[in-house]
């Protein structure tokens, strides 16, 4: 987890870039809904009034106001007095335009205040404005409320204007006792209409004015979208950008680390789950990387800001019924896919692993007439793996109705029990709209979130299937100090009383093994099948370190210098040659990449592999499928030897690695690698004594211990199962060849 957590490290810029524009996105969605409720609100129902203090107010309304007000300095500080001359001479026609009753008197316009002012003064110019409503109109349905007693030939105004201060006072309080019954949003309502007629009276057309309200609203929110549009595509980008960037990086790191495993960690893991876990897991963590920036940050934003919108509503009970179904739904959904979606990749490594060992085994396959054996196999392991997919995809086509359902039947409920506020005049049409879209917003924040929630245990499990990747610790360690080859001692190999175990193994597969050999000279193991041979020359690459004692290249323990210092030193042909997609020459070029097209051809006719070579068509650069499959199994030992004599080499290992050779290629190549390697240490591992006769030294393994040790000559008078061995395979004149 640390190292995934190192990587992640360095996105942090991104990481935060993507989150300041989340929030951006987020703030501009949230804006939306309100900008909807003011066009319905304001621009439709209002005309495009948008405040209870009037942008202008005529003579006599002014004057009246005063009148009725008993601090008047609240209104005195708002407006100022302004004639047709007050105004520059080429502004004159559009204020005459706007306001055609200037032309005959004065008017009060509005100064300049911030919006904490105009909040502050909004619900007293509202009630002021009824109270005027009510003193100039009789036939108000709130003349009423003021109890004012009736004078024929005289106004509401008129006679609370002969009243004493006290009784204006009683009455004004009287009022706003009443208008304290309804709601403020009503009460602004209620003075809007007012202050139409008071607009009308001024000339100022208002279907100009609800036109113009619209239109610029309508402007923003269009600009709001735009720039949300903007974001979102930005957003896409650099996560999707990152969490490639990421997967790549991680994906190197895993395969970093599969190609530092010794043979130890490769029998841990399967060839099918490394596979797997390079490929299908990181892309797994690549969605859930790109799941976590889209979604798990955005969310909470959206879902929480929209709640504060609707803080304090009465109809909140509906947003917390929502939250309570979705919640259950998800429970539901926890306890049965859950441990279906960790299944998953555990049937993946099993397919992978079906489907590879019949790919590899089709030759096998098909000589043993298994097809059906093993199409019965593969049938097995897809269909466990169909199963549990299409049981999470029901589960999963099952939720996304229900969650549909949820929020129509969420939408339909606010609008039943919204309406009936609308129509008691507590709630406003476009305020009713806003709510439905927040709480769509709410709810869909606990629906990503929920999503995010049900692929998170899948992609969790490819977290933790990486973790032990690149968690693992490697049984061969690089030492903190290497040491240096001692270049006096150049080429010599020495095994100082070895042994070595294979790991929760319980007996020893090498016992006490001892010898030495030198530049120049050939040393040659030969045994029954299992007696460690392979193992032994394993041992000299650290593809496996020694279980006891120690082996020394040039003079020092291999344990204690670089790993890819003393790999550089050998020249390694395994058993079985394998090559990779390329072509010939990339192939015997694989270790030496910087070596000339003459040493390759060198490397070739050593090898003995110039004649098949030349005889292609495109010859070094004839192309060698993964495996080397197009080309036979000797041609294929090969390339394998003449990969290795490219890279000129101070130690060569044959292990086996003439099997697949005729008797007269095998002849000519062990002639001619005699020749180039005459100042290198030489290790053959063989079968057939014709191979290693000739050796320097023959030593003999019998269930991991050295029972012989000798050349060719002296090994036939003093190792019994070396004669057994010789005789097996030669004929008693050809023993002394």
């Amino acid at each position: 987890m640390k190292q995934i957590g190192s990587i992640l490290k360095k996105f942090t810029v991104p990481i935060l870039c993507v989150i300041v524009l989340l929030w951006i996105q987020a703030m501009c969605d949230l804006s939306l809904p309100d900008y909807t409720a003011n066009i319905i609100n304001i621009g439709i129902q209002e005309k495009g009034i948008d405040s209870t203090i009037p942008n202008v107010l005529s003579k006599d309304t002014y004057n009246n106001m005063l009148t009725l007000v008993e601090n008047k300095e609240e209104i005195i500080d708002l407006y100022e007095k302004k004639t047709l001359t007050s105004f520059p001479t080429k502004d004159q026609k559009k204020y005459l335009k706007k306001y055609p009753l200037l032309e005959q008197e004065e008017l009060y316009f509005r100064k300049k205040i911030t919006k904490e002012q105009e909040k502050e003064n909004e619900n007293l110019f509202a009630r002021i404005f009824l109270f005027l409503e009510v003193f100039t109109n009789k036939d108000s349905q709130m003349s009423m409320m003021t109890n004012l007693p009736q004078i024929p030939g005289k106004s509401n105004l008129e006679v609370f204007s002969t009243l004493d201060q006290e009784i204006k006072t009683q009455i004004i309080n009287n009022f706003n006792n009443q208008l304290d019954n309804y709601e403020n949003s009503m009460i602004e309502q209620l003075a809007i209409e007012s202050i139409k007629k008071e607009y009308q009276k001024i000339g100022i057309n208002l279907d100009n004015l609800q036109m113009e309200y619209i239109i610029y609203n309508g402007l923003i929110m269009i600009s709001i979208a735009a720039l949300i549009m903007l974001v979102a595509i930005l957003i896409g980008y650099i996560a999707s950008r990152t969490a490639a960037k990421f997967s790549y990086l991680l994906r190197n790191k895993v395969v970093t680390k599969i190609m530092s495993f010794s043979n130890k960690e490769f029998t841990e893991f399967s060839t099918a789950s490394l596979i797997t876990r390079s490929t299908n897991d990181i892309q797994q963590i690549q969605m859930l990387f790109v799941m976590l920036l889209r979604i798990v940050v955005y969310s909470p934003i959206l879902g929480i800001g929209a709640l504060l919108k609707v803080m304090g509503n009465s109809m909140n009970w509906v947003i917390a019924l929502a939250i309570g179904l979705i919640m259950l739904i998800v429970l539901i959904l926890f306890t049965f896919a859950m441990p279906k979606f960790k299944l998953i990749q555990k049937l993946v490594d099993k397919l992978n692993l079906v489907s590879r060992e019949i790919l590899t085994g089709i030759p096998v396959i098909r000589a043993f007439s298994t097809e059906r054996h093993e199409e019965k196999r593969f049938d097995e392991a897809n269909q466990e793996l169909s199963k549990v997919n299409l049981f999470c995809n029901r589960i999963m086509g099952i939720m996304m109705p229900t969650m549909s359902f949820i929020m129509n039947g969420v939408a339909i409920l606010i609008i039943w029990v919204g309406a009936k506020q609308v129509d008691f005049g507590t709630l406003q049409v476009g305020t009713l709209m806003a709510f439905i879209t927040y709480t769509m917003q709410v709810i869909m924040s606990f629906l990503m979130l929920s999503m995010v929630s049900i692929a998170l245990p899948r992609a969790w499990v490819s977290v933790k299937r990486i973790g032990e990747v690149l968690g693992k610790e490697n049984s061969i360690q690089e030492t903190k100090n290497p040491e240096k080859f001692n270049i006096e001692k150049k080429g010599i190999v020495e095994f100082k009383d070895v042994y070595f175990r294979y790991p929760d193994a319980e007996e020893d597969v090498l016992e006490d093994i001892s010898f030495v050999a030198k530049p120049g000279t050939t040393t040659a193991f030969i045994g029954s099948t299992g007696s460690g041979k392979s193992t032994l020359v394993n041992l000299i690459p650290r593809f496996f370190d020694v279980t006891g004692g120690k082996i020394l290249i040039a003079g020092t323990d291999i344990r204690n210098v670089n790993t890819y210092d003393l790999r550089e030193k050998i020249g390694y042909v395994p058993q079985k040659g394998n090559l990779f997609s390329g072509t010939i020459r990339s192939n015997i070029l694989f270790g030496a990449e910087d070596k000339s097209d003459e040493n390759m051809k060198k490397s070739a006719h050593i090898a003995q592999a110039t004649e098949f070579i030349e005889a292609k068509e495109d010859g070094y650069e004839s192309e060698i499928s993964q495996g080397g499959t197009n080309v036979s199994g000797g041609q294929r030992q090969r390339l394998s030897i003449a990969r290795a004599i490219a890279t000129n080499p101070e130690i060569y290992i044959f292990d086996d690695s003439f099997s697949a050779l005729d008797y007269k290629t095998d002849i000519s190549l062990r002639k001619a690698l005699s020749e180039e390697t005459a100042n290198a240490t030489i290790f053959i591992v063989a079968q057939r004594i014709s191979t290693i006769m000739h050796a320097d030294q023959i030593i003999v393994l019998d269930k991991g211990n050295i029972v012989g040790k000798g050349t060719h000559e002296e090994l036939l008078k003093t190792c019994e199962i070396y004669k057994e061995i010789a005789l097996s395979q030669l004929k008693e004149d050809e023993l002394h060849g």
